[in-house]
């Protein structure tokens, strides 16, 4: 049984694992940056609802957090430079596919084969760096890792602005097609193997296959629940299936011999904390980065292009700050900056919510700045030191499976945020629309037409048999309907971020513990 772990190799080829892992990483980074600034346009050019605009985000999320775990075991099993080449290939091939979509269906099924080869790719990244560097070196190489992916984290918004605001949103897709045959190369020619003693195992395939039932059932009963309401017979049956199939899942995961998913890892004080200041605080990240775009282009009036830089100062403090408190967190331990990070950005969400209608790009100094700066210094805070706590709370010979883990509760931390706080703001939103047309003295017919267009969310318009005279009323009646259903959301998410730090406080234990 060959034992690949602990590699410790030269300072070259260490150079060439960062490059290998960071070129991979930014496919998904991009593609996930540069998206979300280009999802008015898709929905406008798509005619998609509210909801399909919802699927296109997470039909990618919900294979990728069911699989990933499946991912990073092969990845132990296999050898984590062989899947992760394969998840590279299937990324690429499937976002492709996206590319050429002609209806939100197909965009959806594309960015659902993009989660199974992000499954395999995503966390053989961090997997293969902590399988290659030591204790001593981990700490700086995640750091850099962490800095690298987020400066290339930056041309994605902007990219996506411009491509949206071109009507060239599509090519946002192929972006990944060069970047995937660089890394390839290098991966392919330049990376040493490595993999978990032991060599290749069974895969738990009862484990994944209740999983993906699980987060399919409570995605699509809290995403329909906005428009077929919690009464239905299908969103209350597609719930039940879904809470019924994770149970199932558990259980299956307490009696295999080869889980997917090994419980004992929760055993570990600090494992377990850190994973549900995950659960918690990228549940909010996602909802975040998400809903902000639709708010700033749709309701403030920013071009896909500005929009694009909205999140900047958050990616450059994210970016600036990612290595040196991931060195310093390697000194004196991780605990207290899990507890101010996610407080700060908790403080950001809060901020946010403050923010009404404002006069567009040349507001957002005193709009959204401020409030961007406070997240990305809790953010900047927290990144580097969760994922150095996360990758060392376990033995290195359970680097995939460990990264698997974290990043199955971050993506399935997401799928629910935005199923959960998606049905929210689209009832808010379709609550406030009511409340506020009521004021408006409209014919019956117009009256039943714009409520019509309120699952399109931030997309709805103005319907032609509103009179002319009125329709600055009922445009300002959507906008002040999309700051109510925001403002909702961001208190959701601070306070989601203000209890992933109280689980700091009580899991996380006080110095780093090396493995």
């Amino acid at each position: 049984m060959e034992n690949q772990n602990e590699t410790h190799g030269d300072r070259k080829t260490g150079r060439w694992v960062l490059f290998a892992t960071i070129l991979a990483s930014s496919m998904a980074f991009i593609d996930f940056t540069a998206l979300n600034v280009a999802l008015p346009a898709i929905q406008s050019t798509l005619s998609a609802r509210g909801s399909e605009l919802l699927w296109v985000a997470n039909g990618y999320n919900l294979l990728l957090a069911s699989l990933i775990l499946v991912g990073g075991s092969l990845g132990d099993r296999l050898g984590r430079k062989k899947v992760f080449a394969g998840g590279i290939i299937l990324f690429t091939v499937s976002s492709i596919f996206c590319g050429v979509s002609p209806s939100v269906g197909f965009l959806v099924a594309g960015r659902a084969v993009q989660g199974i080869g992000g499954a395999l790719m995503v966390p053989g990244s961090l997997a293969i760096i902590t399988s290659y560097f030591g204790p001593d070196k981990r700490g700086g190489a995640i750091g850099t890792w962490s800095a690298a992916t987020t400066v290339v984290m930056v041309a994605g918004p902007v990219i996506g602005g411009l491509l949206a605001q071109s009507g060239l949103w599509r090519l946002i897709f192929f972006i990944n097609v060069p970047i995937a045959a660089a890394a390839l190369s290098v991966l392919l020619l330049r990376v040493p193997e490595s993999r978990e003693p032991g060599g290749a195992q069974g895969v738990d395939t009862a484990g994944a296959v209740l999983i993906t039932a699980s987060l399919v059932g409570l995605t699509y009963g809290f995403t329909s629940a906005s428009e077929l309401g919690f009464g239905d017979q299908i969103v209350v049956v597609s719930l039940a299936a879904g809470f019924g199939a994770f149970a199932g899942f558990i259980v299956v995961e307490m009696r295999s011999r080869k889980p997917m998913l090994p419980l004992g890892f929760f055993k570990s004080r600090t494992f377990s904390g850190a994973n549900l200041l995950t659960l918690f605080l990228y549940g909010a990240l996602t909802a975040y980065t998400l809903f902000l775009p639709l708010n700033v282009i749709q309701v403030q009036g920013y071009r896909e292009s500005v929009a694009g830089l909205v999140f900047l100062p958050f990616i450059l403090l994210l970016a600036g700050m990612s290595r040196w408190v991931g060195k310093l967190a390697d000194r004196i331990g991780p605990k207290p900056f899990l507890i101010a990070g996610p407080f700060l950005a908790g403080a950001g969400f809060f901020l946010t919510s403050f923010v009404g209608l404002t006069a567009g790009p040349k507001a957002y100094w005193k709009s959204f700045f401020p409030a961007i700066v406070l997240f990305g210094l809790g953010m900047g805070i927290t990144v580097a030191p969760l994922t150095t706590t996360v990758m060392s709370a376990l033995s290195t010979r359970f680097a995939g499976t460990a990264s698997g883990v974290n990043n199955a509760i971050s993506r399935i931390a997401g799928v629910l945020a935005i199923a959960i706080m998606g049905t929210v703001a689209f009832t808010s939103f379709s609550s406030a629309v009511a409340e506020q047309t009521a004021k408006i003295d409209l014919p019956p017919a117009a009256r039943e037409e714009v409520m019509r267009q309120a699952p399109r969310f931030g997309d709805a318009s103005v319907p032609e048999s509103v009179p002319v005279d009125l329709k600055g009323v009922v445009e300002l009646s959507f906008k002040t309907a999309f700051v109510r259903a925001f403002r909702l959301l961001m208190y959701m998410c601070s306070g989601l971020a203000w209890v992933s730090a109280l689980m700091a406080g009580i899991f996380i234990e006080k110095k780093a513990v090396p493995s």
